[in-house]
């Protein structure tokens, strides 16, 4: 029993009564909760860890798009696949979703096969009527509507956290319109342990293998990339993504910016600095994907309590692409993990699902191939810090963490039940380790076939 609480708690048994957890500590400790309705699940060795959190998988267009995915299964040693063009940029030729009906099937698809990987809670990073002419149409108002239909009905079988999209996905957003929307945003869902509108998204930048991340660097075509925000030059950009952080941010929305390059990531983290001075408040704004954070940011962003999203598997499968396009010490310094966590960021990892699949497993084992190996006798830090990354620092991101992401009594009873103790295997085993039983709310919401008895 991994509770992945500050106290370091271990234990032998975990008691739930009515969604919450009661009690984690020994078979001796528990035994007296058991009642005559008590239905009594034995572990025979295997281990129990909180719900994963993946804080940056878009489960509408993983619903629609499983079993592909816009990387395709990663080869067995980590290897990079082929793929040509910007892997977020993977729109099929028709919309997948054109109605409510397939809004919602594709919403439970996901939901389903969350479970089944041990999913507790995702964040759908992106989705608002900034998208409602999406070429996916995975994106748009109609799926956050069926979103709210479904906490409704008390159907979703996952904990949603939701950013906002004014913009268009991985292009550009425009000042007026992007506040216009904001202030007509209505954040109520009526269910918000279920679905939570936290913020919204906002696309600084795009990616370095299409050299369009801003950078301190140079592309070999001579030029340093750019901003997405619309403006008539990148000082005019550069000021509209100043004023749209600032505004979400007085408005009280969480803010996560799609930000990839050092430049950009920098006025990021000076705009929400200039944000929190004129108006304190702790939002737990945050950065995604980071791939070129400069280490000055990694200081500055953890002084101001901003998180940072990472996808593991993408650091692992562009970085010869990136290398390619900025060198070879771009690519080595990319993606800093291991340097994210000493400076005091709060570090999430995420699959960013469809763009890769979002098996937590498989994002681990990714993350502690690109951290290189550990130092003798800190397998077991590593391993921890990573379970950490999936649970603990996701529920922080999602302002949640006095509620969810570890296994403390009065916290909801949202846990995984995993064929193997995690802290036995080595990162690049844990894929091998199935999941065989996912609870959430205190309800199971996934059974591995004959796996559990009791």
């Amino acid at each position: 029993m991994l509770a992945l609480d500050a106290a370091g708690t271990r234990g032998t048994a975990v008691a739930v009564r009515r969604g919450r957890v009661v009690l984690v500590g020994s078979d001796a400790e528990v035994q007296p909760l058991i009642g005559a309705g008590t239905r009594v699940i034995e572990l025979d060795g295997r281990a129990v860890i909180p719900g994963i959190n993946d804080s940056h998988l878009h489960a509408s267009w993983l619903g629609a798009l499983w079993p592909d995915t816009v990387f395709g299964a990663m080869g067995e040693q980590g290897d990079a696949v082929a793929f040509e063009g910007d892997p977020h940029d993977a729109a099929p030729a028709a919309p997948l979703i054109t109605s409510a009906g397939e809004a919602r099937a594709a919403i439970l698809r996901a939901g389903r096969l969350a479970a089944s990987l041990g999913i507790t809670s995702y964040t759908e990073p992106g989705l608002g009527p900034g998208e409602d002419a999406g070429a996916t149409g995975c994106f748009g108002q109609l799926v956050l509507d069926e979103y709210r239909a479904l906490a409704a009905e008390r159907a979703l079988t996952a904990r949603v956290t939701v950013l906002m999209l004014f913009g268009v996905l991985d292009g550009p957003s425009e000042l007026g319109s992007f506040t216009a929307r904001l202030n007509a945003t209505v954040r109520e869902t009526g269910q918000p342990d279920w679905l939570r509108i936290a913020g919204v998204k906002i696309f600084a930048d795009g990616i370095p293998p299409m050299l369009q991340a801003w950078t301190r660097r140079s592309y070999p075509d001579g030029s340093s990339g750019d901003l997405l925000v619309a403006g008539a030059d990148i000082a005019e950009r550069e000021a509209s993504l100043r004023q749209m952080i600032s505004a979400a941010h007085l408005a009280g929305f969480q803010v996560g910016v799609h930000a990839t390059g050092d430049r950009a990531i920098e006025v990021v983290a000076d705009a929400v600095a200039h944000a929190q001075a004129a108006a304190p408040a702790e939002l737990r704004h945050y950065v995604i994907h980071g791939d070129l954070v400069a280490r000055e940011s990694l200081s500055a962003m953890a002084g101001l309590g901003m998180g940072l999203n990472v996808q593991a598997g993408i650091a692992v499968l562009t970085a010869p692409w990136l290398a390619g396009v900025l060198g070879e010490q771009a690519a080595a310094d990319a993606w800093p993990l291991a340097e994210a966590l000493a400076a005091g960021v709060s570090l999430s990892l995420s699959s960013d699902a469809p763009v890769l699949s979002p098996d937590w497993r498989e994002g681990i084992a990714a993350a502690d191939a690109w951290m290189g190996s550990p130092a003798p006798g800190e397998e077991e830090q590593r391993m921890l810090a990573l379970l950490h990354a999936y649970t603990v620092a996701p529920a922080r991101q999602d302002g949640a963490e006095a509620w969810k992401g570890s296994l403390e009594p009065g916290k909801v009873a949202d846990l995984v039940v995993l064929a193997a103790d995690p802290l036995t295997v080595a990162p690049a085993e844990l894929p091998g380790v199935a999941v065989d039983l996912t609870v959430v709310d205190g309800e199971v919401v996934f059974e591995r076939e004959a796996a559990l008895v009791g």
